[in-house]
């Protein structure tokens, strides 16, 4: 042991310090190998080879649904098709009643959805206190979103059908479809609230505002282009759903236009069930199945187009 210090004291000062350091350069840090770096190189190439393809196989596959509507669909449409009601027990006119039931079943089931789903976002995130309990509520909603759409036509067939006194009807129909979106109403609304800047708050509240005069006037202004996105997503499913509404507001066969919202109506997605499984003679009317889908696909298109300008034109004013 003495021998070992005697040694280290006979050495020079930079010696001593080398002795008792590791020798790594100055200002330098170790580099990774060349077949690390390439090993690292071809993964990322993988992944996003994977990546590309998930995109390619999704886009494919939509063309060729969309390919072979149009195939098989396109020859069926015409201003008649659109514009008069089905004859000869569905299996000649046109769908001009099943479009306007799409068209009111559908906002209607935004006007019941929109509200509630909003003011329960602004609960959740603005008021409630972090717990146990809005764990519990966050829980309850992911899951709502993942119960199928019969079970919400069953819901609706047994409290708003039955229970409610309200028929069959748009109403009905209305409300069912408003509970089955609302989750995604809650889940984006909650989201858009969240992305908006929490020094936004502490500004209005510093300049003296109430917590709802923030909320109201500068949260959900700056949080309504997100709140958009939902409604789009949520503007499609309803407008494509058949189980929710054939227990509540559709029927087979009416060629009058609905009076009231305690009216009954024909919507494209049950039209082209009905006239795919039900109808009199289902090889004779496989143009107009077809062409009603064409119809759906198209209208679907036309509503979020519709709310995806105006959810542009609301990002070009607050910007």
């Amino acid at each position: 042991m003495n021998t070992g210090q005697n040694i280290i004291a006979g050495m020079p000062m930079t010696n001593k310090l080398e002795a008792r350091t590791p020798t790594v350069s100055a200002g330098r840090k170790p580099t990774p190998s060349h077949s690390f770096i390439k090993g690292r190189t071809l993964l990322q190439h993988i992944f996003f080879g994977m990546f590309r393809g998930a995109v390619v196989i999704n886009a494919l596959a939509l063309a060729i649904i969309v390919g072979f509507l149009l195939w098989y669909g396109f020859p069926a449409l015409s201003w008649t098709f659109i514009s008069s009601p089905p004859t000869d027990s569905m299996t000649k006119g046109g769908i001009l009643p099943c479009i306007v039931g799409t068209v009111l079943l559908s906002l209607g089931a935004m006007f019941v959805a929109m509200p509630l789903g909003v003011s329960a976002a602004i609960y959740l995130h603005e008021y409630a206190r972090p717990g146990k309990m809005l764990r519990i509520i966050r829980l309850g909603v992911n899951n709502l979103a993942g119960v199928p759409s019969v079970v919400f036509g069953l819901f609706g067939l047994a409290l708003f059908v039955t229970w409610m006194g309200l028929g069959v009807s748009i109403l009905s129909g209305s409300l069912t479809l408003g509970f089955l979106i609302l989750p995604v109403i809650i889940g984006t609304a909650e989201e858009a609230l969240r992305s908006v800047p929490q020094t936004y708050r502490e500004a209005s509240l510093g300049l003296g505002a109430t917590k709802w005069q923030t909320i109201s006037k500068v949260v959900l202004p700056a949080a309504l282009p997100g709140m958009l996105t939902g409604a789009i997503l949520s503007l499609s499913r309803a407008a494509g759903e058949t189980a929710a509404i054939m227990f509540t507001a559709a029927v087979f066969f009416t060629p009058v236009m609905p009076k009231s919202i305690f009216s009954d109506v024909m919507a494209l997605p049950y039209h082209i069930y009905v006239l795919a499984t039900a109808g009199t003679n289902i090889e004779l009317t496989r143009p107009l199945q077809y062409g009603t889908s064409l119809v759906l696909i198209f209208l679907v298109l036309g509503m979020n187009l519709v709310a995806i300008v105006l959810r542009a034109k609301l990002r070009r004013k607050m910007g």
